[in-house]
Parts: structure tokens; C-alpha cells; sequence
């Protein structure tokens, strides 16, 4: 099999692009050697590698600064996936591609399932439904995963964050009205990798698009809490207490789902696999 793996330097294309090893010869890229903002490099590129599985670990992820720069965001969130969608389907490959739980709005107080209404309340959230909806239309055969609140201890990420700030802080202040689910970015990676070994024809008949995150769902404030506690180097923590806050306290441009979590049974149910309970996942990512 011939795979090409789009945004090889983020958190989880570095661990796809460890997980994918088994399934055939991997071109690896990333900015600038393919610009997901500029349909003619993606189509070069695609044109080129002619793969059988593109996995698009690309995305515009910086939440406030989209708001600034809504074009550029959905030229990579939005018409860069349908750009990926048609040279996958012209070329009958598999399309795989990560989503977000900011499509929806927060609102409904319960894990949000795929049959959900999107209702996306910032740029970044509206450029990525766009994506989604873009490859829909193309059609062909395609994965969507919907994921959540990834981290990674090799990128900056909220755990990274949480870690540096207790080094630095004897005070800190985390929002508890934030929820979702914590996801691993190793784990999504190696599941993603579960996925494809279920084989082409069985892939082909499941086309579409699936929530798959951490089991189990926290606020910030929990999941810093947890981040501190599974710590494997507490004595260098200056931190003597960690509170709750609001999200009004902390005004950002772009605004956040308050109630993000997604329900993952479809997938489970598909595919016959799902990522561990989110205090699991810290754990191991942690003991690394």
C-alpha cells in the first residue's frame, strides 16, 4: 500500500506516522513542503504519490488567532479536505481525516452523537465542519473521526501546559465549565491504525463519519487536577493550590463549547474497538 501522510510535525501525524509503518511505503509531508491552504499544491502533491491511503493529520488548530484569519483557516480546514476528497476519489484511495467536537455549540448538556445538529460557535469550529461537509459531498470513500481535546507530551498541549504552569505557579486557576474528552494522541494514532487493519472491503462498506475520543468526559479543572496528581516528577512542582474558575473569567477572542463531549458508540460499535477510559490514557502518556 502506498500512504501519504499530510502534517507528519503535529502531534498525532508524528505518532501516525509511526503506527502507519506496517501498511506500506509512507511519504510523509508538512508545511511547506505541501501548503494545505493552496488547492494546486495539494493536487500536485496527491498527483504525485498517486497513494492508496491519504491520512490527513493537517489542521489550522489555533482556536483565537482563526478569528483573525478566518480565510486562512478555512482554506485549510474547510476547502483543503474537499481538495484531498476528489484526488482520493478520482484515484479510488482511502481518505482519513480528523474533525473536531468545536461543530457543535455546547449546549445540549449531554455527549453529543453523530446525528447531533453541528452548530459551531468560533471560525476554527466553522472551518472544520466545512471540511467535513466538504468531503461528504464529494463522496468516495472516506473516514471522518471526530476526536477531541488531543494532547501530546512531545507538542505543547494542555497537559505540557498544566505541568509547566505548576513549575512556575504556587497559585493556578483552571475553568471546570469546559467538558470534553481528554484524548491521547498516541492512542488515536494506534486506533486509527486498528481501523485500517480491518481491511479495504470492510472499510469500504463502513464509509462515513464517527466521534472517537477518550472514554469518559472532564472538565479542565478535573483533568488538571489528574494531570497533577499522575505527575511523575511532583517534587519540582511549586504549586500549592489549583482552583476553579469560570470561562467569563478568561475572555478570548474566539468562544468555546462549553459541553463538548462526544458519544463514541457508533464507533465502537463498527469497528469492534475503543480508546481507554481518559485517566488511563494520562497515566501511560505520563509514565512515558
Amino acid at each position: 500500500m502506498n500512504v501519504l501522510l499530510l502534517g507528519n510535525t503535529g502531534q498525532l501525524g508524528w505518532e501516525l506516522q509511526r503506527t502507519l509503518q506496517p501498511f506500506g511505503a509512507i511519504t510523509a509531508l508538512d508545511h511547506p513542503q505541501v501548503n494545505m491552504a493552496d488547492p494546486d499544491s495539494i493536487r500536485k502533491t496527491v498527483q504525485e504519490c498517486r497513494p492508496d491511503l491519504i491520512v490527513n493529520a493537517t489542521a489550522y488548530t489555533a482556536v483565537d488567532k482563526a478569528e483573525s484569519e478566518p480565510e486562512l483557516a478555512n482554506a485549510v480546514n474547510g476547502i483543503g479536505p474537499g481538495v484531498l476528497a476528489e484526488e482520493a476519489r478520482k484515484l479510488k484511495a482511502l481518505l482519513i481525516h480528523y474533525s473536531t467536537d468545536y461543530v457543535f455549540d455546547g449546549t445540549k448538556a449531554a455527549p453529543y452523537c453523530e446525528t447531533d445538529l453541528p452548530r459551531p460557535i468560533n471560525v476554527y469550529g466553522k472551518s472544520k465542519l466545512a471540511g467535513e461537509q466538504a468531503i461528504q459531498t464529494m463522496g468516495g470513500n472516506y473516514l471522518i473521526f471526530r476526536t477531541a481535546w488531543v494532547y501530546s507530551l512531545r507538542r505543547e498541549s494542555f497537559v505540557s501546559k498544566v505541568l509547566g504552569w505548576a513549575r512556575k505557579n504556587e497559585v493556578l486557576r483552571v475553568v471546570d465549565d469546559q467538558i470534553s474528552n481528554p484524548t491521547w494522541a498516541r492512542m488515536l494514532a494506534e486506533i486509527t491504525s486498528m481501523v485500517l487493519a480491518r481491511g479495504e472491503g470492510f472499510l469500504q462498506e463502513r464509509t462515513g463519519l464517527y466521534h472517537l475520543a477518550g472514554e469518559g468526559y472532564a472538565s479542565r479543572y478535573d483533568w488538571a487536577l489528574e494531570i497533577l496528581k499522575l505527575d511523575p516528577a511532583k517534587h519540582e512542582q511549586t504549586l500549592k493550590e489549583l482552583l476553579p474558575a469560570s470561562t467569563t473569567e478568561f475572555p478570548t477572542p474566539a468562544h468555546r463549547p462549553l459541553f463538548s463531549a462526544l458519544e463514541c458508540r457508533k464507533f465502537v460499535q463498527t469497528f469492534d474497538l475503543s480508546l481507554p477510559p481518559w485517566k488511563v490514557a494520562l497515566e501511560l502518556a505520563l509514565a512515558q
